[in-house]
This record gives C-alpha cells, structure tokens and sequence, in this order.
C-alpha cells in the first residue's frame, strides 16, 4: 500500500550543522518539528504553538506571532542524545505535552523555507515527526492550543459531499492560472484535473500535500504572495536562482486566497499536508487510530474517528464486517451506558494481529460519499 507522497527536495538541500544569524555558506541549522494529532468529538485536531523563545524563533514568534505554528525547537546535540529526544523535550517545554509513540515524517529543507536566508541566515532544515495522541490539557511556554486540521485544508473534508468551494472558487482560479502561461498552460491543466479532479471517484484522500503545494504554487493560499513579497526584493537584484524563479509567477485572485483556509508560519502548512496524506495512507495498513481510542470503545466510534482522518463517509456494513473479519478487535462483553436508545457493543482493539499480519489497517471499504 502506499501513503501520501512525500515532499520532493528541492536543489541545493545541505543538512549540516551552522547556527542562525551566521552566513550561510553550504551549511544549515537543525530544526525538529512536532505534527501532534488528536481526535475530538468527531473534529480531526492539530496541535499549534503561537510562541517560540529558541535561537531559531523568527522575531515574531519571539513575541507571539500572528501566524499559527508547529511546535518546533533547535536540535542541540550537546544536550539531545537522539533527534527524537530533543524533539520530546521541546515539545514538553512549549506545550507541556508528553507525547507517547512518534514517528519520522520527512526532512524539510528547501531553500527559503525560512525567510531569513534571503538576508544571509543560514538554511534551516527541520526533521518532522508526527505524534497521534488524546487530546489533552496544555501548559508550557508556547500558548499553545488545539485547532481543527480542516481549518487549514477546508477542500479536505468531503463528509458531508464534495465541499461547494472545490467548483465555486478553487477550479476556477486554478484553470484562471494554468492559462496565464500558455507555454506551461497544458502541464497545468493536466496537474488540476489529477489533483483536483470533477470527477467524484477520481478524488484521491491521500494526495494532500499535491493540492496544497499546487495551490501554493498558483498563488492561492495566503503563505505565496507572503513569501513573494520577501523573495522578490532577490528578484529585482537577479539573485533569484531560476529553480526558484519559475514558482513565483501567477495572476493575484483575492476571492481565492480568502477561502482557502487559516495560514500557518514559514512552510509548517506544507509539513501540516505532508502529515495528514501519511496518517491517511497508514490507515489502510497500520492500526494507527486505535492510538486516538480509549481502550473500550463502539464501532461507531470508530468509523466515526476513521472518518474524520480521512474525510469521507464510509459504508457501515462493510467497515464493521472488515474490522471483526480481519481480527482487529474484540468484544469486550461490557455494553456502553447510554442515558437512552439501545446500548451498544464495546470493543477493544486485538494486539495479537501485530504479530499475525505485517500489514493490520482498517481499510476504507465502499467509500460513499454523501451529498
């Protein structure tokens, strides 16, 4: 089975060790950067920071930056055994958080990626991780809180259909930019209709981090023209390399960039993409939800939590014949208490398939998608 795509790296990654504020030279600063996900009542949930005090902080983060932020923290290696360790500690110290299993998600290390390389800085390269969790209370030292993921990639949930914004705004800013170049014109249209297909059956749930990185690209999320804005002043100096160059080019389409979801700082919505195409491909081979369950819990719960990750409503019948065919639960005999209405059956999830099958996901059996 396959997960999201990941990132494609860019020319010119160096991941080796070089504090901010000195020039840059081949070498980069090591970041760690936490995707932290949670399920609540249904509402996919990310953990978000508004306040970095750290070396690699931007000086609006230093002071509560507008823009919201994955928990993120320099990688110390005087003081951080492993780079997993020095990511549980930063994510402890800005969040108050302990966080249980993580996994390695991708290195990101685009050239201007953070902004301040324009200036001279050095690249910053971050290792992402992506931790799933049950939402819980925040402390520490970054005011964080707990948003909904759909927040940020409104085009992602189809729960409810195909979400009105895909044909009203977003295919015809998109067809509006693949025709602004017409040399480029017949490669974009193909990119539109495979990422943001008419076609209902088409629709692929994993293939998040294409849509936004081709929105990006035209120019329609709010972190282009921000970044633009910064790169161009390389641009009217010719010191913008041509593999960047040609990625900031498109007509501005305001109505767009308003309906395209909450921005987040520096290419944290990219990584934020890069997570959920992977926690929606591991559904189909890893039992990656059971980590958001309670250790007893109905079937309805969770089709339900399996719903909200992937953003399409599954059929009942099928998913639940799939679960108890495919041994991963059992009844626990217990029943839930329910204030009316018929009690239901409580599962828990069967640890013994992690030793019977390599591959023990859910499945997403006859996804019908409502309108």
């Amino acid at each position: 089975m396959t997960s999201a795509q990941a990132p494609q790296p860019q020319p010119g990654q160096q991941p080796n060790a070089q504090p901010i504020g000195q020039p840059t030279g081949e070498r980069a600063s090591i970041g760690l950067t936490a995707v932290i996900v949670a399920v609540t009542r249904e509402v996919p949930r990310v953990l978000v920071v508004r306040r970095l005090t750290h070396d690699l902080a931007t000086p609006q983060q230093q002071a509560s930056g507008d823009w919201d932020a994955l928990p993120f923290g320099p990688f110390a290696p005087e003081r951080h055994r492993t780079l997993e360790q020095g990511l549980r500690r930063w994510v402890t110290e800005l969040t108050g958080l302990p966080l249980g299993y993580v996994e390695q998600l991708y290195t990101f290390g685009d050239r201007y990626r953070d902004l301040r390389e324009v200036d001279g800085d050095a690249r910053v390269v971050s290792v992402g991780y992506i931790a799933l969790t049950r939402e819980a209370p925040l402390s520490g030292s970054g005011a964080a809180e707990w948003h909904d993921w759909y927040s940020y990639f409104p085009w992602e949930d189809w729960r409810d259909g195909r979400p009105a914004m895909i044909a009203r705004t977003l295919l015809p800013a998109l067809e509006h930019w693949a025709e602004h170049d017409p040399d480029l014109a017949a490669a974009r249209r193909d990119r539109v209709h495979t990422t943001f297909s008419r076609d209902d059956d088409a629709w692929d749930y994993e293939r998040v981090l294409e849509r936004y990185e081709l929105l990006y690209e035209a120019g329609l999320v709010a972190e282009a023209p921000r970044d633009r804005a910064v790169l161009a002043r390389l641009a009217q100096n010719g010191k913008l390399p041509a593999d960047v160059a040609g990625l900031w080019s498109g007509p501005v389409q305001p109505e767009a960039l308003a309906a395209t979801g909450i921005p987040m700082a520096q290419d944290n919505r990219r990584i934020l993409a890069a997570a959920l195409g992977r926690v929606r491909g591991k559904l189909k081979y890893r039992p990656v939800v059971f980590d958001l369950l309670p250790p007893q819990f109905t079937l309805f719960q969770l089709q339900r939590l399996v719903e909200a990750l992937s953003g399409v409503r599954l059929h009942k019948q099928n998913f639940r014949r799939l679960l108890i065919a495919g041994g991963l639960v059992e009844p626990t005999g217990a029943l839930e208490v329910r204030t009316g209405g018929r009690p239901a059956e409580l599962y828990r999830f069967r640890r013994e398939i992690l030793r019977e099958r390599a591959a023990a996901g859910v499945g997403l059996p006859t996804i019908r998608i409502t309108e």
